[in-house]
């Protein structure tokens, strides 16, 4: 984000135009809208999943949901975009936090279910995938794909819930330590490091 192109876009003028978009609970269809780059507003998504607009915390649940909903990934830059106008705004890590989860069936038959803090429900599989970073002390940063490139970071205690439901599977000559959904395995850590 650029500091030198804020502008003083409104807020409500977003608002307005996610509420018209949103049609029987539907998400707005942003991947058709491409208008005119309007500037960076000053809002930013913290790690936890808070949302800042000009350095106070927004604290309307609604509110965060609906600006969730016109929210656009281009080109590793986050957008809130409408028909007529698209802002640029700061993501700190990934744009969503997936809250709580649920899960069905075993081994390979097993369907992991997630939340995120603004509601969507996300079945991961092979096209919303799970993948875990690891920083440089080896601690683990888990994701799965809600929609379009956008991300939600699984918070620790739904990890430490999908970790309980580890398998272990040989991928690329490794025998790694993951989880099942939908049919696709989701490696976490090779067996060789869990240690135990």
């Amino acid at each position: 984000m650029n500091g030198q192109n804020i502008v003083k876009a409104s807020p409500e003028s977003l608002m307005a135009a996610a509420k018209a978009a949103q049609k029987e609970g539907k998400l707005p269809p942003v991947h058709l809208w491409n208008p005119e780059f309007c500037g960076d507003l000053d809002m930013v998504i913290k790690r936890d999943g808070t949302w800042f607009y000009m350095g106070t915390p927004i604290g309307r649940h609604a509110l965060v949901k609906l600006f969730s909903s016109i929210l656009k990934l281009e080109d590793g830059a986050y957008y809130l975009v409408t028909p007529v106008e698209k802002v640029g705004i700061r993501v700190v890590d990934a744009p969503f936090v997936a809250v709580d989860m649920e899960a069905a069936g075993q081994g390979a038959n097993q369907v992991i279910t997630f939340t995120t803090n603004v509601e969507d429900v996300v079945i991961a599989g092979p096209d919303r995938p799970i993948r875990i970073i690891r920083d440089e002390t080896g601690e683990p940063s888990p994701y799965v794909m809600v929609r379009a490139g956008l991300e939600a970071l699984i918070d620790r205690k739904t990890f430490y819930r999908l970790i309980d439901l580890g398998d272990s599977k040989v991928v690329d000559g490794t025998d790694w330590f993951g989880v099942w959904s939908s049919g696709q395995f989701f490696p976490i850590i090779p067996v060789a490091e869990l240690g135990v």
